[in-house]
């Protein structure tokens, strides 16, 4: 039986930080994303529950702190009406840096005719591209009506699970379409600093998180075939030009698969390639597809019932 994996985010000086990344490599676990900042290095990782006491004496040892992620492994897309200053974007910002915080990759994406109460709306492509992702937080303002009778439109064509987050405080009945609605969490002009509003951010940070585990329950039942972390190690040891892309996070983890950030046509025939296992390769378990992001790669893993494979 497979281990199961923990997220949790490693923060501590950069000198001697490898002893964590060879402890990771011996136990199994997955190294997500590493953040070096000056003297300071920020680690993302998954590791084997059973193993979690062995990281965490390293980590007190090593005078560093580490905590867990529960959004690890998850790409949010922050949806805003616009990002111009008229939706004023500094809510968003912190939304997002919030989540980040959690473990989370997100995507900013303002949308090009969200602006107005009658005519708001959507297009194909940014439908398209917000559905790749693991959730939709739609980042309203402080309109009571507006977020109740005009905004749900936005909503439309939306396959994936969506929060919304406003100024004032409804119960998620009210907002049509939404599968969770987060109050006190309005348009201002400032950063989001004051306790009250830090309050709101931990308070969304922590229903997201349901809204993860409830999915991650939802996977469990019928597995993927492979591990997405598990693809993300493969990239990196088959597909050295992944090392040469400076965008950040160049291999993006999803619940249920990863965006490659090569362009598709240059590289989906090495990906597609790939061994796993003998004679088992990445097309077998996974569709590969163009992305709407910049053209890069999506794979979205396969499940067990669908291939008759656990990796």
């Amino acid at each position: 039986m497979a281990a199961v994996l923990e997220p949790y985010i490693y923060e501590g000086g950069i000198h001697r930080h490898t002893l964590i990344l060879e402890l990771l490599e011996d136990l199994g676990g997955y190294l997500i994303q590493k953040t070096p900042a000056a003297t300071e290095v920020t680690l993302v990782m998954l590791v084997p529950r059973d193993d979690v006491h062995l990281i965490e004496q390293l980590a007190k040892d090593l005078l560093g702190k580490i905590s867990r992620a529960p959004l690890t492994g998850t790409e949010i897309a922050v949806v805003s009406p616009t990002l111009a200053s008229h939706h004023l974007p500094h809510s968003a910002c912190d939304i997002a840096e919030f989540l980040r915080r959690g473990g989370a990759n997100t995507t900013m994406i303002g949308l090009a005719r969200g602006m107005g109460r009658r005519v708001a709306l959507s297009a194909d492509y940014e439908r398209r591209l917000i559905n790749e992702h693991d959730i939709a937080l739609f980042s309203f303002g402080t309109f009571r009506d507006c977020i109740i009778n005009k905004k749900p439109k936005l909503f439309e064509g939306i396959k994936i699970p969506i929060v919304a987050t406003g100024g004032p405080d409804l119960k998620t009945e009210e907002v049509p379409g939404a599968d969770m609605y987060i109050g006190n969490i309005g348009r201002v002009a400032h950063r989001l600093r004051h306790s009250d509003e830090l309050g709101g951010l931990d308070v969304m940070s922590e229903k997201v998180g349901i809204i993860v585990e409830k999915m991650r329950e939802d996977i469990a039942r019928d597995p993927l075939a492979v591990l997405p972390a598990r693809i993300m190690k493969e990239v990196q040891e088959q597909i050295p030009e992944i090392e040469s892309v400076y965008t950040p996070a160049p291999l993006t983890l999803q619940l249920d698969g990863l965006r490659i950030k090569l362009p598709y046509a240059d590289f989906h025939k090495k990906v597609e390639d790939m061994e796993l296992q003998d004679n088992i390769h990445l097309r077998d378990v996974a569709t590969i597809t163009p992305s709407k992001m910049k053209n890069y790669i999506l794979v979205k893993v396969k499940r067990k019932s669908e291939v008759g494979i656990e990796m």
